[in-house]
């Protein structure tokens, strides 16, 4: 009786240090992903997206029809975000917050599928990922892709705990409640005034500087839990594939879990029990579809757009098992030291706490079919188009993440005695530090910054500055335009965008633009970047070395810089 007692009061004192606990969770999850945030220059990626952010709304949207192959709402975010400045320190804050906002939010996801102590090891395992906090050191989409989809998954997780989301109408609660705000008479509302539940006194006798929406009735908010957790599914999935175009797998794979879980259970809902997943009745989720459909509609045909262009050319490689294989040793500990003699102990580790979080949810089979669902559906479906175009690429599954650190966390707990926890989120946070390490000390960047620093301290204004890769042209200016150095530039085979395409190639059709270009030129800079997939048999430079002689050459990390002159 005595240890049921203390197990009791541990437990509640647990309960009240959750919130201390997430907020230091938290506070660890922003203090690594502001470490040295603008330490490094800006690489190719972030730069493009720098520039579509300074761009002219309706140009940006133009833009991205024209040469980009991802949809508008991470640069639109960012388009607002940097009239705060432009440093790379300040662009790369955006993705910052928005790694940091998810850790929360995957603490609710965790505690409302498996409880809290779930939830608390899933924000832990989150907050020190340094696969994510990479990603929350970029200029680039991913953390606000995996903040929207973690989102979008909470919300489901009330629908699918919540048996109103089966028995309720869709905007049913939402219709009454504005009914009641407006009549304030509602028989429900009187009960419910008469009870004491949720009023505690009428406004509409206010004194008179009470506005007026003050002085009506309302009811509880929990009345309208149910069509506020649809409309945040229906919003936060809309914003999942407006922020990346491979998230379509997202909802592919939410529907997947909904309708087989519908066809399994086909019996009345339970009442609301958070350890059986109910789902919502067929006419509600197909709204719910509609509704996301609609929302995201005015891009769909933008999004065909896209789509056509990537699969006339990209260049991602093909993928293998071992691609596949390192994508999940990514998403679990990125960056860990290759010279770690017991490197395959700690994936044997990583996959000794999987199989405990199989046996967690062994008595709730449908909770362990989401997370697989959520983790299998898009490497699927990124290796099934990749048959006809290499698609796989580990940043694009980033969401598939989290029902992974979901998974961990449930094995974690399954351990079921605090110290053999502590010991294990100990060991977890210990790993990857030794990764967040190794990536703070030597993760490379392009160097743009000191390539741009060493061509602006020897240019001359008559000196002509070649781009093989054309829209490499952005990351160099983002660093050149500080020092303010009139000088031509071009990019080769065509200057920037004149093809409508990112990366055109060079061919020796051409090279007689090129002899022009540089005709009548005492002295030629070229820079020379990603040539093997735009200049794979080096036209530019042979054609360069007919006409003058090679005088210097610095290679920089991601790029080379060629000075050429007369002999």
């Amino acid at each position: 009786m005595a240890q049921r007692l203390a197990s009791i009061e541990g437990k509640l004192n647990l309960d009240r240090l959750a919130p201390l606990l997430l907020l230091a969770i938290t506070l660890v999850g922003a203090g690594l992903r502001l470490f040295e945030i603008g330490s490094k220059g800006l690489w190719l990626d972030e730069a493009f997206s720098v520039w579509l952010g300074w761009q002219r709304l309706p140009d940006l949207l133009a833009w991205l029809l024209k040469v980009d192959q991802h949809p508008p709402l991470y640069y639109t975010l960012l388009h607002f975000w940097v009239a705060v400045g432009d440093s790379a320190a300040k662009v790369r804050t955006f993705s910052a917050l928005c790694g940091t906002l998810t850790v929360p939010v995957v603490y609710l996801l965790g505690r409302r599928l498996s409880g809290r102590n779930v939830g608390l090891l899933a924000a832990l395992i989150l907050a020190v990922s340094p696969f994510h906090v990479r990603f929350a050191q970029e200029t680039r989409m991913y953390t606000l892709l995996t903040l929207n989809a973690s989102l979008a998954l909470l919300a489901l997780a009330y629908l699918l705990t919540d048996s109103r989301a089966a028995r309720v109408p869709l905007g049913r609660q939402l219709l009454e409640f504005f009914q009641t705000w407006r009549s304030a008479r509602t028989a429900e509302v009187q009960s419910q005034v008469e009870a004491g539940v949720g009023y505690q006194r009428d406004f509409r006798d206010s004194a008179a500087w009470v506005s007026a929406p003050t002085r009506r009735r309302w009811l509880p908010i929990q009345t309208i839990q149910t069509d506020l957790a649809w409309m945040g599914y229906m919003v936060f999935t809309t914003a999942t594939v407006l922020t990346h175009n491979t998230a379509v797998f997202f909802p592919v794979a939410l529907n997947l879990f909904v309708f087989g879980l519908i066809f399994v259970r086909r019996r009345p809902p339970r009442p609301d029990n958070r350890h059986l997943l109910q789902p919502p009745s067929l006419r509600n989720w197909l709204l719910a579809q509609g509704g996301t459909f609609l929302l995201w509609s005015p891009w769909l045909v933008a999004f065909f757009v896209q789509a056509a262009g990537v699969y006339r050319e990209f260049w991602i490689p093909q993928p293998t098992f071992k691609t596949v294989v390192e994508t999940v040793k990514t998403f679990l500990s990125a960056f860990l030291p290759g010279r770690i003699e017991w490197a395959d102990v700690i994936w044997a580790v990583y996959g000794l706490v999987g199989l405990l979080g199989f046996v967690h949810f062994r008595k709730r089979v449908a909770h362990l079919a989401l997370l697989l669902t959520l983790f299998l559906t898009p490497f699927i479906g990124e290796l099934l188009v990749s048959l006809r175009r290499p698609l796989f690429y580990d940043r694009t599954l980033i969401w598939a993440s989290i029902p992974l650190y979901l998974l961990l966390a449930a094995g974690l707990n399954q351990l079921r005695y605090r110290p053999y926890i502590l010991v294990g989120a100990a060991i977890l946070v210990t790993v990857n530090g030794l990764s967040l390490r190794e990536y703070y000390a030597h993760f490379e960047k392009e160097q743009w910054d000191d390539a741009a620093a060493y061509v602006g301290q020897r240019v001359e204004n008559e000196d002509l500055i070649l781009f093989n890769a054309t829209w490499v042209q952005i990351p160099f200016d983002f660093y050149f335009r500080y020092l303010n150095r009139p000088v031509a530039e071009h990019g080769v085979p065509v200057d920037l965008f004149d093809r409508g395409i990112l990366e055109p190639k060079m061919a020796a059709s051409d090279l007689p633009r090129l002899r022009g270009l540089i005709r009548g030129r005492d002295r030629v800079w070229l820079i020379y970047s990603h040539n093997w997939y735009t200049d794979p048999q080096s036209l530019i430079p042979k054609a360069l070395e007919e006409e003058l002689k090679q005088l210097e050459r610095r290679r920089f990390y991601g790029l080379e810089v060629r000075l050429y002159g007369v002999p």
